[in-house]
């Protein structure tokens, strides 16, 4: 018998006590052992519920019962969390966890503790939600140099933007419209700004360059800037705007960045709409390879964290080393990197002689279009400087 204890009772870990419960005969089949949950620790009560019967205020009940064979972290944020991850792997407890913020934060102190202490710390559901992609990353695309991920990471912007899209609205009003079908946040910061997808990005960073890369490092901006004149020129040119991550290996030197970039159908990510997510993986050997399905939601993420507990029992509670060194990863400047730039100006005769290709791109609202050749950042800065008038500037996929 394994015994759980899940630390917080909110959306997803009301959905590991869920898939414990009703898929219990298979998750036993696949680990090789019965696996019940023992604890379920929360501030609150939750009267009427079944989860009283193994309901606990006091995490010392979980770190001090010897019983206690796997913590599923699923609180959220870095304080308590990270207290009670780091104390469970100090006690010999294996640790699994769906929280990006601790994996991005603290992984490789986490990490080296479950090794000190013959245990594991494994996340699989903090990138992607329900999608399995750390697990082929560590166990499956291990004969490649990986050279590229580039990756929709973010169900909420990914909403968003499709939605303006699709109807051409205004960024303010589909952010609330996000907000009452509950794929926004009262407070969206994390999302619209582009930070939830930073930490992912610098995750599966780190896992495949093989060291830590702290995301705090990583080139980032968000959403809030895009237009419904954006996403019409998009739809003019036969192209999306989409929010993504990515990192690339050229010469040696890393390079990670998340911003909005506008996407044509030549592109397998440009199909990926509404709250779905998708991950491309570019071995040098492999090719291309690509991950999708539901990024985020109770019972997808669920299934993710209850399958690393799978993986931690079938691994007979015993550290399966994950290669990361801790020393954090020097990124190249993607300033450097030369790209395609879409930019959007009030229509002017100085627009249209720097960037003569704009003449056939339709205007729209009195504005301009074009889409430049490659350059790099100073490149393009050089190219602009005169220009007054412009409104925004996107990378081109």
């Amino acid at each position: 018998m394994i015994n759980v204890a899940v630390l917080g009772y909110g959306t997803i870990g009301s959905g590991v006590y869920e898939v414990i419960g009703r898929n219990k005969d298979i998750i036993s089949r696949s680990a090789g052992d019965d696996i019940r949950i023992k604890y379920v620790l929360d501030l609150r009560d939750f009267p009427g519920d079944p989860v009283e019967s193994v309901l606990t205020h006091d995490f010392n009940d979980i770190v001090n019962d010897p019983e206690v064979d796997v913590v599923c972290e699923v609180m959220g944020g870095t304080g308590a969390a990270y207290t009670f991850a780091k104390a469970s792997l100090e006690a010999g407890k294996n640790v699994v966890t769906s929280n990006k913020a601790l994996v991005a934060a603290y992984g490789p102190e986490l990490l080296q503790i479950a090794r000190d202490k013959d245990v594991n710390f494994m996340f699989e559901a903090s990138v992607g939600g329900g999608i399995p992609v750390i697990r082929p990353l560590l166990n499956c695309i291990t004969a490649d140099e990986v050279e590229e991920i580039t990756g929709i990471l973010n169900g909420t912007t990914n909403f968003i933007l499709t939605k303006m899209y699709n109807e051409g609205s205004a960024f303010e009003p589909t952010l609330k419209e996000a907000q009452s079908l509950g794929y926004a946040e009262a407070d969206p910061t994390a999302d619209v700004e582009g930070h939830d997808a930073c930490r992912k990005i610098a995750i599966l960073t780190s896992l495949a360059q093989k060291q830590f890369v702290d995301f705090e490092q990583i080139k980032c901006e968000g959403i809030t800037k895009i237009t419904d004149t954006d996403t019409a020129f998009a739809k003019a040119m036969g192209k999306k705007i989409k929010l993504v991550g990515t990192s690339k290996k050229r010469a040696g030197n890393v390079y990670a960045e998340v911003a909005p970039v506008l996407m044509g159908s030549d592109n397998p990510l440009y199909a990926v709409d509404d709250v779905m997510n998708a991950i491309l993986v570019k071995g040098n050997m492999l090719g291309d390879v690509m991950f999708y399905g539901a990024g985020a939601g109770k019972l997808p993420t669920a299934s993710a964290v209850v399958s690393d507990i799978i993986d931690c029992v079938r691994a007979g509670l015993k550290n399966v080393p994950i290669d990361m060194k801790a020393e954090s990863m020097t990124l190249g400047d993607v300033a450097e990197l030369k790209s395609r730039y879409y930019i959007r100006s009030e229509k002017s005769e100085a627009f249209a002689a720097a960037f003569p290709e704009a003449v056939s791109i339709p205007e729209i609202a009195g504005e301009s279009a074009a889409i430049t050749e490659e350059l790099t950042a100073a490149e393009l800065s050089e190219k602009t400087k005169a220009l007054s008038g412009i409104k925004n500037i996107l990378k081109v996929l």
